[in-house]
C-alpha cells in the first residue's frame, strides 16, 4: 500500500504520556508515527479486495450447495442487513476511530482486550486455510497449460463411472458417476483417502511445493508491509468480475443450466428453521465480508481520521453481496449442466466434495469452452489467484502488525520469516490425503465457532459496556454525521439478539461434525475443542489480568474498574484529541436528561 500521499495525510500521531497508558511501553519512533493511505480510494479498493475474495468464490458456493441452494440464500440475505452490514460499519469506526489496531482498539474497556487476541487466533487458522487454498491455484494454474486440459477427459487409472467435462450435450446414466473434472481434483489434485482412520497420510510433494511457492509470495508481500498493497488492490478489484462475467456467460448458456439456477433460487422452506442453516449463515458472512478477524480494524486504522467510511461500507457490503450471488449463480449453472448430462435430479448429489466445489465447477465450465480452454483456465485460476492475494493479505498484515505493535523492536523480516515458515509447516499437514478433514475440522472449531462468540462478545462491549450513545457521539465528532435509528437498534438489539438465539439454538440442537457422511473420532473432536478453547480462554485469562492490574481495595471494586470504559481511549492525533474532549464538553452541556 502506497503511503505517500498529502503532507496532511502524514501527520505524525501523538500519543499519552506513559502515565496514562501503563502497559504502553512502545519507542518514541514506533508511538509517534502512524502512517496513512495515500488518498480514501485506495482504502475502499483494498477493502473490497479483502471482503470481496475466496469467501465469496470458494466458500459461498460450497456452503449454499450443503444447506439447499436457495433455502440458504434467504437466511444469508437476512444475516448480511442485520449482522454483516452493522458489524463491518462497526468495525471500520472502531478502527478508523482509534487508529489503533485489534488488539489495542479493545482497550475501551481493559477487561475485553481478550477478543483481539481471540481474533489473532482465529485469523492465524483461516489465514492457513487459505494460504492452502492459494497452494491449490497454482498446481491448478500450472496444469492449464496442458492440451488437453488434465481435468476435461477421463482417465483409465481413475477405476470408476466417469463422465468426460468436455461433453457439452447429451445424457449419461450412472447412478455412481462422477465428472473428470471432480475426480482429478479428488484423485489426481489431493490423492484425498476414504477416512483418516489409520492418519492423514503422507504429504502430496506437488502441493507442498505449491504450498511453499503460495507462503514465499504471502512473505514478500508482508515484508514490504501495508505499503505494497494500495496500487495492486486496483488490479485485483477490477480484473476478477470480468472473468467472471465470462463463466457467467458460459454457465447459463449451458444445456440444463437453469436447473441449477432455480435450485439456486426456490427455497425449501420447510427447511428454514434448521439451526444449523442459520448458523451456517452467520459464519458464511464472517468469512465472505472479513468481519471479527480483526482485519477490518486493522485497515481502517490507517484511514484519516474523516475518512467517509458511511460510503465506503455500503459500497463494499453490496458488492460483497452481489458477488457472492454471482459466483453462486455461475456454479449453480455448471451444477445444473452436469446433473443434466449424467442423468441425476438432485443437484446435492452431482459432487460430493463439497469444500474442493470451485475446483471442480469452475473448471468443468472452462473445459466446455470451444476454443483455447487452456487460455480461459490461465486466465481464471490468475483471477483465482488475485482472489488469494487480497484475502491472505489482509490476514498476514494483520498478524504481523499485531506482532510489530506488541515487539516494535524486532525486525520486520524476521516476524515474516517466522510467519512464513509456521505457516508453511502447518499447511503441510493440509496436502495430506486427509487434509481435507482436517481443514473441516479447524474451520468449524477453530474459525466460525470462535468468531461467532467472539463477534457477540465485541458487540455487548461497544455497545453496552462502551455504549451506544457514547459510540454515536465519537462517530458524529469524527464523520460530522448522526447515526441513524437503523444502526443504533442493529447494534444494541437486533444484531446481539439474532446471534446469540442462534448460538443457543445451535448448541441446543448440536449434531456432530461430519465430512462427506463420515463422523470425526472422539479424539479428533477432542482436538478440535482444544483449538476452541485457545481462543476463547483468551476472554477469561486477559479479563483476571486486567482485574488483578487494578488498584482498588475490594474485588467488587477491580472487577467494576476493569469492566468500565476507559476515558484515555480515543484519537491518538493530539489535536484532534484536544477538540474531542472540547467536544465531550459540549456534548455533555447540552445533552437532555
Amino acid at each position: 500500500m502506497e503511503i505517500m500521499g498529502k503532507p496532511e495525510e502524514l501527520q505524525e500521531l501523538k500519543v499519552k504520556k506513559p502515565d496514562d497508558d501503563k502497559e504502553g511501553k512502545l519507542s518514541q519512533k514506533t508511538t509517534t508515527e502512524k502512517a496513512k493511505w495515500s488518498n480514501s480510494i485506495e482504502f475502499l479498493v483494498s477493502c473490497i479486495t479483502l471482503s470481496v475474495g475466496l469467501g465469496n468464490v470458494w466458500r459461498f458456493p460450497f456452503t449454499a450447495l450443503q444447506y439447499g441452494g436457495g433455502t440458504f440464500v434467504i437466511p444469508y440475505t437476512i444475516i448480511v442487513i442485520l449482522v454483516g452490514k452493522p458489524l463491518y460499519y462497526l468495525e471500520i469506526l472502531l478502527g478508523q476511530f482509534s487508529s489503533k489496531g485489534c488488539i489495542k482498539v479493545y482497550d475501551m474497556a481493559p477487561a475485553v482486550r481478550g477478543i483481539g487476541f481471540g481474533q489473532c487466533i482465529c485469523t492465524v487458522i483461516v489465514l492457513s486455510i487459505y494460504a492452502s487454498v492459494m497452494a491449490l491455484t497454482i498446481r491448478y494454474f500450472l496444469a492449464s497449460f496442458g492440451d488437453p486440459l488434465p481435468w476435461s477427459l477421463c482417465k483409465a487409472e481413475w477405476n470408476t463411472t466417469c463422465v468426460d467435462s468436455s461433453l457439452k450435450m447429451g445424457n449419461f446414466s450412472g447412478a455412481n458417476a462422477k465428472s473428470s473434472a471432480e475426480l482429478f481434483f479428488i484423485k489426481d489434485i489431493l490423492k484425498e483417502a476414504n477416512s483418516i482412520e489409520n492418519g492423514l497420510g503422507v504429504p502430496n510433494w506437488q502441493l507442498v511445493v505449491c504450498l511453499i511457492v503460495a507462503w514465499c509470495i504471502i512473505g514478500l508481500v508482508l515484508i514490504r508491509g501495508i505499503q505494497s498493497s494500495g496500487k495492486v488492490a486496483y488490479f485485483l478489484a477490477i480484473f476478477p468480475y470480468i472473468v467472471l462475467i465470462i463463466l457467467l456467460i458460459r454457465s447459463v448458456t449451458l444445456e440444463g443450466a437453469i436447473n441449477g439456477i432455480l435450485y439456486f433460487i426456490i427455497p425449501d422452506l420447510n427447511k428454514m428453521f434448521d439451526a444449523e442453516l442459520w448458523y451456517a449463515a452467520v459464519t458464511q458472512v464472517f468469512y465472505a465480508l472479513g468481519i471479527c478477524f480483526g482485519s477490518i480494524i486493522m485497515y481502517s486504522s490507517y484511514n484519516r481520521f474523516d475518512q467517509n467510511v458511511y460510503r465506503d461500507v455500503n459500497i463494499i457490503t453490496t458488492m460483497d453481496y452481489m458477488t457472492s450471488l454471482l459466483a453462486g449463480l455461475i456454479i449453480f449453472g455448471i451444477l445444473g449442466h452436469l446433473a443434466h448430462v449424467m442423468g441425476i435430479e438432485d443437484i446435492q448429489q452431482v459432487t460430493t466434495s463439497f469444500m474442493g466445489l470451485a475446483f471442480i465447477a469452475y473448471p468443468e465450465a472452462i473445459s466446455k469452452f470451444d476454443y483455447i480452454p487452456q487460455f480461459f483456465a490461465i486466465v481464471f485460476f490468475l483471477m483465482l489467484f488475485s482472489f488469494c492475494i487480497g484475502s491472505n493479505m489482509g490476514m498476514a498484515n494483520c498478524i504481523l502488525t499485531t506482532i510489530r505493535d506488541r515487539y516494535p523492536k524486532i525486525m520486520c523480516w524476521k516476524i515474516v520469516l517466522a510467519i512464513v515458515v509456521f505457516g508453511i509447516m502447518i499447511g503441510i499437514f493440509y496436502t495430506t490425503p486427509g487434509g481435507q478433514y482436517l481443514i473441516n475440522l479447524l474451520d468449524f472449531y477453530g474459525a466460525s465457532f470462535v468468531a461467532l462468540i467472539l463477534a457477540i462478545i465485541e458487540l455487548i462491549t461497544v455497545s453496552w459496556i462502551y455504549g451506544v450513545d457514547r459510540f454515536c457521539r465519537d462517530i458524529e465528532f469524527m464523520l460530522k454525521r448522526k447515526t441513524s435509528a437503523y444502526w443504533r437498534i442493529c447494534w444494541k438489539f437486533i444484531t446481539p439478539f439474532i446471534m446469540i438465539s442462534i448460538l443457543l439454538y445451535f448448541l441446543a440442537t448440536w449434531k456432530a461434525l461430519t465430512y462427506q457422511g463420515q463422523e470425526y473420532s472422539t479424539g479428533m473432536h477432542m482436538f478440535g475443542w482444544c483449538i476452541s478453547l485457545l481462543g476463547l480462554l483468551q476472554l477469561p485469562l486477559w479479563m483476571i489480568y486486567a482485574i488483578y492490574k487494578q488498584t482498588h481495595e475490594t474485588i467488587i471494586q477491580r472487577i467494576k474498574a476493569a469492566f468500565k470504559p476507559n476515558k484515555n481511549w480515543g484519537p491518538c492525533d493530539h489535536e484532534i484529541r484536544e477538540r474531542y474532549e472540547h467536544f465531550i464538553l459540549s456534548w455533555r452541556t447540552h445533552r437532555k436528561p
